[in-house]
């Protein structure tokens, strides 16, 4: 069952999408600024968002632009008033992916919603703890932060993750870090699993003497 959080300071109007989003069997967190829509997405996750703009305290193009710089990439759809332009603009800048002008149909909302879940879920990130792979976008997040890697500490942090709380070998290393057309070495990757050390304070990876290596959650 996908979680939406609505963001909506009409609460005549919020009951409304609540009501019709729960008789389509979502769980609707509905939250009338957008302060407490930011508190919540740090509280729990949620599979979109549904965002007026013109709310008290944080608006919702500042919200969402907060949460596209966390690396939140939760689907967005901006339900306003706002016919102009420029608003439209801002709006997909500000990172959302979808935009429905009010008053809009009913049954174009759960068309739209549909089909942006189902499209999410396709490349819905890989987590590891505090790890996440991002597929979509080709990258690795420690704790919500997108690591700086080149492309041999990308790839060999993605095989430990992939493997985590198990003995990756030498030589599965080496296949997944050269071509047959390069030449690899034990102190190459020494120094790859340093650099990732350094990188992930909070997890380890051990040494496993004449094996390989293995990343612990």
């Amino acid at each position: 069952m996908s979680k939406i959080l609505l963001l909506e300071d009409d609460l005549l109007f919020a009951e409304t999408l609540v009501d019709l989003l729960e008789d389509e069997n979502y769980l609707v967190s509905h939250f009338p600024n957008g302060q407490d829509a930011l508190d919540a997405t740090y509280e729990g996750k949620f599979d979109a968002y549904l965002l007026d703009i013109n709310v008290p305290l944080i608006d919702g193009l500042s919200l969402l632009s907060e949460l596209r710089d966390a690396n939140d990439n939760t689907p967005a759809i901006f339900l306003t008033s706002h016919k102009d332009k420029s608003m439209l603009e801002k709006g997909f800048l500000s990172g959302c992916d979808d935009y429905l002008i009010k008053p809009f149909d009913s049954n174009e909302l759960l068309l739209r919603l549909s089909a942006l879940l189902k499209r999410s879920k396709k490349y819905k990130p890989e987590s590891f703890g505090d790890l996440v792979y991002d597929e979509l976008h080709k990258c690795i997040l420690y704790k919500k932060e997108e690591l700086e890697l080149s492309k041999k500490e990308y790839l060999l942090l993605l095989l430990l993750m992939r493997h985590i709380n198990t003995s990756v070998p030498k030589e599965l290393i080496y296949d997944e870090l050269w071509s047959s057309a390069e030449s690899g070495s034990d102190g190459a990757i020494r120094v790859y699993i340093n650099r990732l050390k350094q990188l992930l304070p909070g997890m380890k990876i051990e040494n496993i003497r004449g094996i390989g290596y293995k990343l612990v959650e």
